[in-house]
C-alpha cells in the first residue's frame, strides 16, 4: 500500500517513548537513528518525559538507565483515560 504526505499517527514523544520502553538502556544517538530526529532532540523529549513523570532515568556508570511509568495517564484530553502501559500495549 502506497502511502501520501509527511505525517505519522503517534509523535516523536510516542516514539521516543517506545523505543525507551523496548531498551531501557538505548543511547540517546541510537533512539534518534531509530526515530529519525537529532539527538538534541531526543534529549529533550526525554527531558519532557521525566518532568511529567513518565520517564525515571538513573546514571549507572557513564550510562543512563531509563524506567517509564507504565501508570501514568496520557495528556491529551482525548486520550487522559488511557495509560502510557495501554499505549505501549497498543504499539509494542
Amino acid at each position: 500500500m502506497a502511502t501520501t504526505g509527511d505525517w505519522n499517527f503517534l509523535s516523536n514523544h510516542a516514539h521516543v517513548l517506545v523505543c525507551l520502553a523496548r531498551d531501557p538502556e538505548a543511547r540517546l544517538r541510537d533512539i534518534a537513528a531509530d526515530v529519525g530526529i537529532t539527538e538534541r532532540r531526543v534529549s529533550s523529549i526525554v527531558t519532557d518525559l521525566e518532568a511529567e513523570g513518565v520517564v525515571k532515568i538513573d546514571r549507572v556508570g557513564r550510562r543512563n538507565t531509563y524506567t517509564v511509568n507504565r501508570r501514568a495517564r496520557l495528556r491529551h484530553p482525548l486520550e487522559s483515560h488511557q495509560t502510557v502501559g495501554d499505549l505501549l500495549r497498543a504499539v509494542q
